[in-house]
């Protein structure tokens, strides 16, 4: 077998994990992220100052934010059940620390502080999670779509074949849910007595980055006859036209529906698509093409994956346009995400309950036809690695009472006041900030180019498989690897965030 064939089948014919592995995998990221914001609040309680040194904090948060990810989708796979413990046992190490080492005249009764804590206001302005939810589904994708060349990386975390739920069968979905997170529609930034049609026009110019990325890859691909999985998306297809068509799929019914009704939208499209592929030959057709032998002959059998999926990730992309809205309602106190998060972990059981019974009765999960199976767990699991994310924050707005005058990055800001007059958004520098960068984090770096650090992820991967052998890595030279890249990767972004630089093309 060629080089090129040994790659294609080093990722094919796959059946994915487990939910509980998949849910326990998802609780990393947020435990590093309260990691380091635990250890920036210790470093101030010490010192009397916050890590201001632009070198160490990139490498704090590089070796705390990104390397322990690494790890525990390689050589520490194997022990991933027990990875959330240990990384949590030793947030809770650090947060006793901090508890015991305060200043005596600034100490506080702990019955005190959980009242304070309570009462705390919130920037309504500004909601983290959304941003960190996105950024590291970006990290987590790129660190996956080269860690899935080398034998280090579980078979069982790649994607799927048919049907299965692999890490990166999720990764595809989630980036669905946090594009929409933060459309237009969702930010509500068009004039009330705006003409609907003129947002599809302007969604029409903006998607066209995605449109020549997407021609890019097509043409770089087969002009090196680089590897591919052809059962993914197609010959010709691939992920950035999903994510161009979808969006513009979406604007048009944002246009012709109201807003809040578009989880209704969402319900109607997963279930007739489902049942069409229930009762009539387009399941067949999806999975062995219209001759039944897998024939890739026509534009249509040859990209039918990429073509008919569209209708699961419309699905998908409808769903967390309702959950965007729902976000934005006005909560600007610790009570008020309180309760939100009860409500959103009710959702989650309801959703994780409808899969059960969806698998059962209509189909398995899978991401190659986009099933209702499939954008039910999508839906649940990113709703899941959001909630993590937002009790991280309170978690760190609780330290932060025991440490006046202590900051982390991407973390809530607390107000003296709620301010009802202010309008919320999704993401973007707290208000208030006089105009002022926010503090440099690895985080706010590559939210501020987020498509560009996919680019580049996809290009330095094809790269990388060009020049090395992954198949016959061995362990310490994979790490070596995995490290040097996803560093780069992420260096280039905070270069550009330091030096305030956003690249966009529309």
């Amino acid at each position: 077998m060629s080089q090129k064939q040994l790659k294609e089948a080093f990722i094919s014919n796959l059946n994915g994990t487990s939910l509980l592995e998949i849910t326990l995998g998802l609780s990393l990221a947020p435990l590093c992220l309260l990691c380091r914001g635990l250890l920036l609040i210790l470093y101030y309680l010490h010192y009397g100052k916050p890590l201001s040194s632009r070198k160490y904090s990139l490498l704090l948060d590089f070796l705390v934010l990104v390397s322990p990810l690494l790890f525990s989708c390689t050589v520490l796979s194997p022990i991933i059940f027990f990875m959330p413990a240990i990384l949590a046992a030793f947030c809770a190490g650090i947060f006793f620390k901090i508890y015991s080492q305060r200043k005596h005249e600034t100490r506080v009764p702990f019955r005190q502080i959980v009242k304070d804590f309570q009462k705390t206001y919130l920037d309504p302005g500004y909601i983290p999670a959304i941003t960190v939810f996105r950024v590291y589904v970006n990290v987590l994708t790129s660190i996956s779509i080269l860690a899935v060349d080398f034998p280090q990386y579980p078979r069982r975390f790649a994607k799927a074949e048919t049907y299965g739920t692999g890490v990166m069968d999720f990764g595809v979905g989630a980036f669905i849910f946090g594009n929409a997170l933060v459309c237009p529609e969702v930010r509500q930034k068009s004039p009330v007595t705006q003409p609907k049609f003129s947002s599809l026009a302007r969604q029409f110019v903006s998607v066209w980055p995605l449109i020549f990325l997407g021609v890019g890859r097509l043409l770089s691909v087969k002009s090196i006859e680089y590897h591919e999985h052809t059962s993914e998306y197609g010959v010709h297809w691939n992920f950035f036209f999903t994510l161009a068509f979808v969006r513009l799929a979406a604007s048009l019914l944002l246009a012709v529906f109201p807003r809040n009704t578009s989880w209704i939208v969402a319900i109607n499209l997963a279930v007739l698509y489902q049942l069409v592929l229930n009762t009539t030959s387009l399941k067949m057709f999806i999975l062995h093409g219209s001759n039944g032998r897998d024939t890739r002959d026509g534009f249509l059998n040859a990209n039918r994956e990429g073509l008919l999926s569209l209708f699961g990730y419309l699905a998908i992309y409808m769903a967390s346009v309702q959950v965007g809205l729902c976000l934005l309602q006005f909560r600007n106190s610790v009570k008020g995400w309180l309760r939100a998060v009860c409500f959103l972990l009710l959702t989650v059981l309801l959703l994780f309950v409808l899969l059960h019974v969806s698998q059962a009765y209509a189909d398995p999960v899978s991401r190659r036809m986009a099933n209702l199976s499939y954008c039910i767990w999508v839906l649940a699991h990113s709703l899941t690695f959001f909630i993590c994310f937002v009790v991280t924050d309170l978690t760190l707005v609780f330290t932060k009472l025991l440490v006046k005058g202590s900051s982390v990055p991407c973390c809530w800001d607390t107000v003296k006041l709620p301010n009802a007059c202010k309008k919320p958004e999704t993401e973007g520098v707290p208000v208030g900030g006089g105009g002022k960068l926010p503090p440099l984090c690895l985080i706010s770096a590559i939210n501020k180019n987020q498509l560009l650090f996919f680019l580049l992820a996809n290009v330095t991967t094809g790269a990388v498989n060009i020049l090395i052998d992954t198949i016959h890595s061995k362990a310490a030279f994979t790490l070596c690897i995995l490290h040097l890249y996803m560093f780069f990767n992420c260096f280039v972004m905070y270069i550009l965030h330091a030096k305030n630089i956003v690249l966009k093309f529309w």
